[in-house]
């Protein structure tokens, strides 16, 4: 029992920190839609960190897991810890220094040929994160979960802090006359200085680690560096395939739109403050996901595990609907997250809502895989949906704009809670309620089409339609209280008992 109270509590620290660190990244969204004067310099922050997405996947690929799998045991820990970094260190060095010395062929591919330093400063981004999975990884295995947290939120705190001061303070006292500011400023470098804030931080972190790189032997045993990235491997194209599902569209709208690449950066900006509005509601996700995986792994030998993960994943839905009906009828309160030169993308928001509620019913369905071992279906799987991303983007894009990705990105994560769900239903049959879930889903549907008719009639009485709004939340929250409470009353009390 004492075991199990460390876990959850590791848990729970785990899980708060990284839902905290969501929560204070997701501010900078409301700050950086206002701070920037233009759509387009948004954009292009969207665009360049849905580009080193897939990079990152090349600095670091998966080391962090072939450490845990061949570094549990002490005596072989130092080993495998000094051999992965030895590659790190060696892999992140040879990756700088090509796009050091193709920075400016690779600024012109990305359209950035006037800011070649972007590239310069992403690839060291890059390198100082990869080279900080590893100890990150060794204060997780080693029950560390304190520094951990605490190296985590720094590096969220210090880029924030370098956020305000190059974005807010500087332009402020500039204003005020003060000289000394044109030492560390300079205005006409704008939205760089998002970048320069990241790469400050990311140096800062790692510094903070640099205690994980005591008592290292810096010896490299080839053969166990073949077997980690033999294991690894698999990883790379599974990770990669999930951010082709989330990142691909963004990444490839300025070259799929038949505007300027000012007007195509514009676009991407406007979807991907947009996006990240609907993904208010994964903060839910991200929070029970923390919760939920250790749970459904500690009790898959119950004898009603599977009931349990049915009567979890079904109040998930119904939380997540709620989530979603909410963020629908209050679209004119929750759209100021983001600034009002943005809003002119807010019909991709319940696309996206229900994008990232399918999203979360596609972790749900996803644990039998796990629980079974089968998790080469799942990369599979993922795949798929890679591909189907990039076949569908490729057609929608040119014809709909980021209307057309918005689509896409509801059809990807259909298709993976489907195919997720279809696969588990005889090697793991867990007795999903699907009629009701879904019926959930599609009352959020209907009551938010009441709201968008009525206010037509309506929209001059702003007070009614608000009113209308809390009604029409109301019904669903009664609703749900009706239907599973009397389904709990007939469970307890069975007829004739």
């Amino acid at each position: 029992m004492s075991l199990v109270k460390k876990l959850a509590g590791e848990t729970a620290i785990y899980g708060m920190s990284s839902i905290l660190g969501r929560v204070l990244n997701m501010l900078l969204v409301p700050f950086y839609t206002r701070v920037l004067a233009t759509t387009h310099e948004y954009g292009a922050v969207i665009d360049l960190y849905a580009t080193s997405a897939f990079v990152m996947v090349l600095f670091s690929y998966r080391m962090e897991s072939a450490f845990f799998r061949f570094g549990t045991s002490g005596e072989d820990r130092m080993r495998t810890y000094s051999t992965g970094l030895m590659s790190l260190l060696g892999s992140s060095a040879a990756w700088v220094l090509l796009l050091l010395v193709f920075e400016q062929p690779i600024a012109e591919l990305l359209c950035y040929s006037d800011h070649p330093e972007y590239i310069r400063w992403f690839a060291w981004i890059m390198a100082f994160d990869s080279l900080a999975e590893l100890p990150f990884a060794r204060l997780r295995l080693e029950q560390r979960p304190i520094v951990f947290v605490s190296v985590k939120l720094a590096n969220i705190f210090i880029n924030i802090g370098m956020n305000l001061f190059w974005l807010v303070f500087c332009p402020w006292a500039a204003a005020k006359g003060w000289s000394w500011v044109h030492w560390l400023w300079a205005p006409g470098l704008g939205v760089g200085y998002i970048f320069l804030s990241n790469l400050i931080a990311s140096l800062a972190t790692l510094a903070l680690l640099t205690p994980s790189f005591r008592g290292v032997s810096w010896q490299f045993d080839r053969v166990l560096w073949w077997k980690m990235v033999v294991y690894s491997a698999p990883l790379i194209i599974v990770t990669f395939s999930g951010i082709v599902g989330e990142m691909f569209s963004r990444s490839m709208l300025k070259y799929l739109l038949p505007g300027t690449t000012e007007e195509n950066l514009s676009a991407v900006g406007i979807f991907g403050a947009n996006y990240k509005l609907a993904a208010l509601i994964s903060l839910f996700t991200q929070a029970y996901r923390y919760a939920a995986e250790p749970f459904f792994f500690r009790h898959a030998g119950d004898s009603d595990a599977m009931r349990t993960q049915a009567a979890a994943t079904k109040w998930f839905t119904i939380t997540s609907a709620a989530g979603m009906l909410f963020m629908l009828l209050f679209l004119d309160l929750v759209k100021y997250f983001i600034a009002p030169k943005y809003w002119s993308g807010l019909h991709v928001v319940p696309m996206l809502l229900m994008a990232n509620l399918l999203l979360g019913v596609y972790y749900n369905f996803s644990i039998w895989y796990r629980l079974k071992d089968r998790t080469g279906l799942g990369a599979w799987i993922s795949v798929g949906s890679a591909v189907l991303t990039v076949v569908l983007n490729l057609v929608a894009i040119p014809r709909f704009g980021y209307t057309g990705a918005a689509w896409v990105t509801l059809i990807c994560y259909l298709y993976l809670s489907f195919a997720t769900w279809k696969t588990g239903r005889k090697p793991y049959p867990v007795p999903y309620e699907m009629g009701k879930m879904m019926g959930y889903v599609v009352a959020v549907l209907l009551l938010w089409g009441v709201e968008v008719v009525l206010h037509r009639f309506f929209a001059s009485h702003a007070l009614l339609i608000w009113a209308l709004r809390c009604i029409l939340m109301g019904v669903f929250v009664l609703g749900v209280v009706r239907l599973e409470l009397w389904e709990y009353v007939k469970k307890r009390f069975p007829a004739g008992a």
